[in-house]
C-alpha cells in the first residue's frame, strides 16, 4: 500500500498543471468512470486514466486478446495473445502493475439492454471504447435518459473522430448521426488502422474527461472533431446544442435501450458472429472432455477455445460464444447447437 507521500510523488507533475492542482487530483482520486469496449482507444484511454489517478475504473468488454491486437492496443502483450486472456482482464491485470493504488473492475461481458443499467449504474463518466454504432447508440439511450456524460471516440485507418456528448446541454450521437451508417462501412478489418490515429484520439478524448472529472465544463470542446493524420485533413461540426427534432435528446425516444430490433445474435465484425446465451453456464473442464475427441481443444478460468476446421469457437463461462470462420448466423447457430447444445 503506497504512503500517501508515494501518492502524491506519484501525481505531482500533473499536480503541478495549474488547471488540475491539488484539489482536481482529489476529485479525480474520487471520480468513477467506465469505459465500455477495451480494444484499440479502450485500452489507451484505460492506460491514460489509470495513470492520471482516475479512482475507480469500470473496464466492460466481450472479447479476448489476439496477436493481431497487439499493434495497437496497448494494455496487451504477447502472452495475453497465446492465451485468449479477455481484454477486460488482461487490462485489469497490466494497470494493477503500474498503478495498484486505483481500483479496476473488468467485466468481461457484452454490453446489452438487459444489463446496460447494472453496468453502467452509478458512474461519473462513461468513455467509448466500442467498434459498432448499435453499442454507441445503446450508451447514447442510457446516458441521455440518465442525464450522464459520456464521449464517443473511435478511430479507422489513418481517421480518428471524437465528440463530447453532455446531456441536456450539447448535442448527442443521434443528433450528429440520426441513423446507423448504411451500406458498406471501413472497419479496422477491411482498411487497417494506424497505431498513431488510435493514440491520437484516444488522447483527446483523456485529455476532455479529465476537464469533465475535476469540473473544468467551460473548457470542454462542442464540437465533432475529425482528423486524418496521413492526410493531416483536419475538420470540425457544430455540436454545441441538441438538435430540436432529434428522436433521443428531444423526442425522449430510447428505442436502443429498449432493444428494439436488437438481434439476438450480433456480428463482431471480423469474420465471425458472436451469439448470446447469457442464462447457459459451461463448465469448461465437462466441455473440455466432451469436445477433445472432435477437434483440438484448450481452456482457462476465462476462455475454451475449440478449433474445428475450418472454424474456431471460444466460448464464455456465461454461454456466450464468437465463432470465427463464418458471417452467417444460421452456420455460427448451427454450430453452437452442435458442439454446446441447442
Amino acid at each position: 500500500m503506497e504512503t500517501a507521500l508515494e501518492i502524491n510523488d506519484r501525481y505531482s507533475r500533473q499536480v503541478l498543471f495549474k488547471e488540475i492542482g491539488a484539489e482536481g487530483q482529489k476529485k479525480l482520486a474520487q471520480a468513477r468512470v467506465i469505459i465500455v469496449g477495451c480494444g484499440a482507444t479502450g485500452s489507451v484511454l484505460a492506460s491514460l486514466l489509470a495513470r492520471s489517478g482516475v479512482g475507480t475504473l469500470r473496464i466492460v468488454d466481450r472479447d479476448y486478446v489476439e496477436p493481431s491486437n497487439l499493434q495497437r492496443q496497448s494494455l496487451f502483450d504477447e502472452n495475453d495473445a497465446r492465451e485468449s486472456v479477455p481484454k477486460a482482464i488482461a487490462a485489469a491485470r497490466q494497470i494493477a502493475r503500474f498503478n495498484s493504488h486505483i481500483v479496476v473492475e473488468p467485466q468481461v461481458v457484452d454490453l446489452i439492454p438487459a444489463n446496460v443499467d447494472s453496468l453502467l449504474g452509478g458512474c461519473d463518466l462513461i468513455l467509448d471504447g466500442t467498434d459498432n454504432f448499435e453499442t454507441r447508440y445503446l450508451i447514447n439511450d442510457y446516458a441521455v435518459k440518465n442525464s450522464v456524460a459520456w464521449i464517443y471516440a473511435a478511430a479507422v485507418g489513418s481517421y480518428a473522430v471524437t465528440m463530447n456528448i453532455l446531456p441536456g446541454e450539447t448535442a448527442c450521437l443521434a443528433c450528429i448521426f440520426p441513423e446507423s451508417p448504411r451500406g458498406t462501412v471501413e472497419t479496422c478489418e477491411t482498411a487497417g488502422i494506424l497505431n498513431s490515429a488510435v493514440n491520437l484520439v484516444s488522447s483527446i478524448a483523456a485529455t476532455e474527461a479529465l476537464k469533465f472529472l475535476v469540473g473544468a465544463r467551460s473548457k470542454m470542446r462542442r464540437t465533432l472533431l475529425s482528423w486524418d493524420v496521413w492526410s493531416n485533413e483536419r475538420a470540425e461540426l457544430a455540436a454545441a446544442s441538441p438538435r430540436a427534432a432529434c428522436r433521443v435528446c428531444g423526442e425522449r425516444e430510447f428505442v436502443h435501450l429498449a432493444g428494439e430490433g436488437r438481434p439476438h445474435i450480433t456480428m463482431c465484425g471480423r469474420n465471425s458472429v458472436q451469439i448470446h446465451e447469457q442464462q447457459r453456464p459451461v463448465d469448461f473442464a465437462e466441455m473440455s472432455t466432451r469436445l477433445q475427441s472432435l477437434g483440438k481443444v484448450r481452456h482457462n478460468e476465462f476462455v475454451l477455445k475449440f478449433w474445428r476446421e475450418p472454424y474456431e469457437m471460444t466460448l464464455f463461462p456465461d454461454g456466450r460464444a464468437i465463432i470465427k470462420g463464418t458471417t452467417d448466423t444460421a452456420i455460427a447457430r448451427s454450430l453452437y447447437a452442435r458442439y454446446v447444445g441447442s
